[in-house]
This record gives C-alpha cells, sequence and structure tokens, in this order.
C-alpha cells in the first residue's frame, strides 16, 4: 500500500518522464504509467526499479509494465514488463518518484495544525497543555496525549492508544492499544539522498508508517517513514528508548528491542526476535524468525531462523564464546 496521503501528479507519458531523467535515447511510444510502486507491489500500466541481485526473486514476478534496471539485471524480468537501461537506477528513480509525488521530498511543519481544544476531539481525548491536532487526523476511544505533542497531518490513531509528551507524529497509522512514549519521532522522512558536490539529491519519501496492536516504542525512538513501500511494526513488539528504525523496515511480531539499537533502511525482521542493546543492522538484510542478537552487536549479512549470534560482525554465538575466552 503506497501512502494514500500524497497527491500522486500521474498519468504521465512514458517518454515524457525519461525525458525529465535524461533518457531520451531510449524510444518508447506515448503509454501512460500510472504510478511508480517498489517490485513487490507495482501493477499493470506503473513502473519500478531493479537494482541488485538480492531482489530477484521479485523482479521475476512484478507485474510493472516498466522497469528502471541496469543491462546485466534486465534478462530476469519477464517479457510483460519493459526495460529501461540506466547505470543510476536509484537517482533516476528518485527523480521520477519526485515526478508523481513532488510534495513529498521535504517535511516542513505542519501549519494546519490547531490547539486540540478547537477540535472534535476536545471532549474525546485525555489531554494535556499545549497539543495541536492537524488536518485528516483521526483518533479512537480512550486515548490519552502528553503535553506539547503534535499529531500532525495524516495520521490514524485506533482506541486505548496512549501517546506521551513531546510527542511528533505524522503519516502513520497506528492500530490498538499502542503506546508511544515520550520523545518519539514517528513518521518523518527517512534519510535518503544522492550525494553531490553541489547539491544532494534527496530521495522522496512517500511510504507510511504502520504500527500494529499492542506496541510499545520507547522513549526518544525515531521512525521513519517508507520510501516506496512502509515501514512496519509487528503487534506484540515492544521497543526500548532511544531506537532509530530507518525507511522500509519491517520488524515482525512479538519481537523485544533493547536501548539504543539501529536499524538501516529496507531491512526485514521475522517474529519473536530478541535485540540486545546498542546492536546495529545494516540495511537490505532479512533477519529470521526467533533469533537472538547479543548487545553490541554489528549484523552485516543475513541470520536464518532459530538462530542465536553476537559480535562484531555478528557471528553464531557458540563461535564468539569459544573464540573469546
Amino acid at each position: 500500500m503506497s501512502n494514500p496521503f500524497f497527491k500522486n501528479t500521474g498519468p504521465h507519458d512514458i517518454s515524457y518522464l525519461l525525458k525529465n531523467i535524461d533518457l531520451i535515447d531510449q524510444n518508447f511510444s506515448d503509454e501512460k504509467v500510472q504510478d511508480i510502486k517498489d517490485l513487490h507491489s507495482s501493477q499493470r500500466g506503473e513502473i519500478t526499479f531493479f537494482h541488485s541481485k538480492k531482489y530477484e526473486y521479485l523482479a521475476k514476478i512484478t507485474k510493472a509494465s516498466f522497469c528502471l534496471t541496469t543491462e546485466n539485471l534486465k534478462s530476469v524480468l519477464p517479457d510483460t514488463c519493459k526495460t529501461i537501461i540506466t547505470s543510476k537506477v536509484l537517482l533516476h528513480t528518485a527523480q521520477i518518484t519526485k515526478i508523481f509525488y513532488p510534495d513529498s521530498v521535504t517535511d516542513d511543519f505542519d501549519n494546519s495544525v490547531q490547539d486540540i481544544i478547537k477540535t472534535e476531539y476536545k471532549d474525546k481525548v485525555k489531554f494535556g497543555k499545549n497539543v495541536l491536532i492537524g488536518s485528516n487526523v483521526k483518533i479512537g476511544s480512550n486515548c490519552l496525549i502528553g503535553h506539547n505533542s503534535i499529531i500532525e497531518k495524516n495520521v490514524s490513531i485506533g482506541d486505548n492508544c496512549k501517546i506521551g509528551s513531546n510527542v511528533i507524529i505524522r503519516n502513520s497509522l497506528i492500530k490498538n492499544n499502542v503506546h508511544i512514549l515520550d520523545g518519539c519521532v514517528v513518521g518523518k522522512k527517512g534519510f535518503g539522498f544522492f550525494p553531490d558536490k553541489i547539491l544532494n539529491f534527496r530521495y522522496p519519501q512517500i511510504g507510511l508508517v504502520i504500527i500494529e496492536d499492542n506496541v510499545e516504542i520507547g522513549c526518544g525512538s525515531t521512525i521513519d517513514r517508507g520510501s516506496l513501500s512502509n515501514t512496519v511494526i509487528g503487534k506484540n513488539t515492544f521497543l526500548d528508548n532511544q531506537i532509530h528504525v530507518a525507511h522500509n523496515v519491517k520488524i515482525g511480531e512479538n519481537c523485544i528491542i533493547a536501548g539504543q539499537v539501529g536499524f538501516a533502511g529496507s531491512s526485514s525482521l521475522g517474529n519473536n526476535v530478541m535485540i540486545g542493546g546498542q546492536a546495529g543492522v545494516s540495511g537490505h538484510l532479512k533477519i529470521g524468525n526467533n533469533v537472538q542478537i547479543g548487545g553490541g552487536s554489528g549484523v552485516l549479512k543475513d541470520i536464518p531462523d532459530n538462530t542465536k549470534v553476537m559480535g562484531y560482525p555478528a557471528k553464531d554465538l557458540k563461535s564468539f564464546i569459544r573464540e573469546n575466552k
């Protein structure tokens, strides 16, 4: 599901899109392109991208009509998907995303907010002082919002939720019985850009943050919204204080994450994962079910189900103990 909160400027002619990213040497008829999505979500009439063999299994079954990819990877895609060859797949993907969603690049403060006392929630929510509510916000029953918190535009909060003080939330779908403790920032743009000596190019962030039922987010944690897909925290998962969850990260159900853990973008965790404090998980990794990661570890590669690891780089726990006697 793409972010329903950002306006799609499409459809656009494929020739128009390619001209705007300086790929005018590739000839296509003026076929309309409705949207840009990831390999998994894209449908006929949409454009996607494929930049790494890590995602070959998704590329083989994508339903997209067009795909930005490299010469070496194009043979993986199905015949129904027309390839657009480029050596700068991610940059050109970002540029096309910006054409479809020009409002998704920056995260300026929400000037639609107003004091909760002036909204429909003044008698429906228990709240502290200086609470602000933006446009297109829905809040369920029996919720609590602490002092100086801002629920910016495009947020849905379920029933029995508790939002602490000094919290900022935007572009998020929050289910029932969720606790977000003091000082958290949820749903802001992720850290995605392409370095340039003159001006870095920001990657548009059109995804959501989705927080499932019975989740707790510890104080000072930051959860970035997705870029082309969503950032998801699964049911009954507890995050300790000062945890960073980057864009597109998927955390499964019943996970326990200790303080100061960091997740780089697009990594996924299975269910029942436990991670000790100050560990780091690199981007685009897959952590299986029932995995335990020791505190201070650095995870640099995929971890299969039912595995215990520790160290930097993280390795099987028995090997780590044996090597550090």
